[in-house]
């Protein structure tokens, strides 16, 4: 049986955890043997999420410094698949702090390191936001001009310029609020009640 390798970068987060339970659940009916590996960064995964996905490998790493990068090398190797959740997402902690939201949302670091490896085949999936648009109209269409009117929004175009220009492998995703059941582990952004839709730009 072949295998493959998925990271959930922000895997502690309301997405990632979701991904990683979600991932966790269908691993026995996939067709090839699946690792799963996450990041988390302020604080250690809790026990009640590692025993929902005992299988998957927790690394620390800082998107700002690239610390932990080199250990994920060394302990789980080069992923196929890398799913990047992690941002500074709170509008007005963007606001707040510019510096922080442009370092953590833009991932230099992470793409600098998926560039490191020589066969260049790791995919990103990057989550991106409808936050990029001025929000003048109800639907959007991916060729539709960006104009954020925040900082979130202007970070969120920033890394997907930047990952255009330095990564070839991507796909972005433009999600508009993201919601759902509680996770297993409870963060601490207070979120509604159900899934809305995503926007792909390639």
């Amino acid at each position: 049986m072949s295998s493959k390798k998925m990271l959930i970068v922000g895997g502690t987060g309301y997405l990632g955890q979701h991904l990683l339970q979600e991932f966790t659940a269908i691993q026995d009916t996939l067709p090839y043997a699946l690792s799963l590996a996450f990041t988390y960064h302020t604080n250690p995964p809790p026990e009640r999420l590692l025993k929902a996905i005992p299988h998957a490998l927790p690394f620390h790493v800082d998107l700002r410094t690239s610390n932990g990068f080199d250990d994920i090398s060394q302990n789980f190797g080069q992923p196929d698949v890398v799913v990047n959740c992690a941002a500074l997402s709170v509008p007005r902690a963007c606001e707040v702090d510019p510096t922080a939201a442009m370092a953590i949302n833009v991932p230099s670091a992470l793409v600098k390191w998926l560039s490191s490896f020589s066969n260049g085949g790791t995919l990103l999936i990057h989550l991106s936001t409808d936050q990029v648009y001025e929000g003048t109209k109800s639907f959007y269409k991916e060729d539709d001009e960006t104009l954020p009117v925040n900082v979130y929004g202007r970070s969120k175009v920033a890394a997907e310029q930047f990952i255009s220009a330095n990564y070839s492998n991507f796909a972005i995703l433009r999600s508009s609020i993201i919601y759902g059941p509680q996770t297993v582990s409870p963060v601490p952004k207070s979120l509604p009640v159900q899934v809305n839709t995503m926007n792909f730009t390639l």
